[in-house]
């Protein structure tokens, strides 16, 4: 699973922001914003990570239990899919 191209991740002052780029400007309309989570997320999923290897990053950079990361895993990919984002 990768981040489709058109779509870079910034920071603004304590704010993550997920803004379209190139043709993606003209059907995306408007940002994302991410927490530090999210962000950390995003970024794994520009270099391709699968879903089982984003659980695994969660456990080791968060102090999380396995079944909540994987919980937020899940809904994290299902609201990027749902806007578009992911290949």
């Amino acid at each position: 699973m990768k981040i489709k191209d058109n779509f870079i991740l910034r920071k603004i002052s304590d704010a993550f922001v997920v803004v379209p780029i190139g043709d993606a400007v003209v059907d995306f309309s408007g940002l994302i914003n991410l927490n530090e989570t999210g962000a950390f997320l995003f970024k794994k999923l520009q270099d391709g990570a699968e879903e089982k290897d984003l659980v695994n990053a969660l456990l080791n950079e968060y102090d999380v239990d396995e079944n909540t990361a994987k919980e937020d895993v899940k809904k994290f990919i299902d609201k990027l899919k749902d806007a578009d984002l992911v290949e």
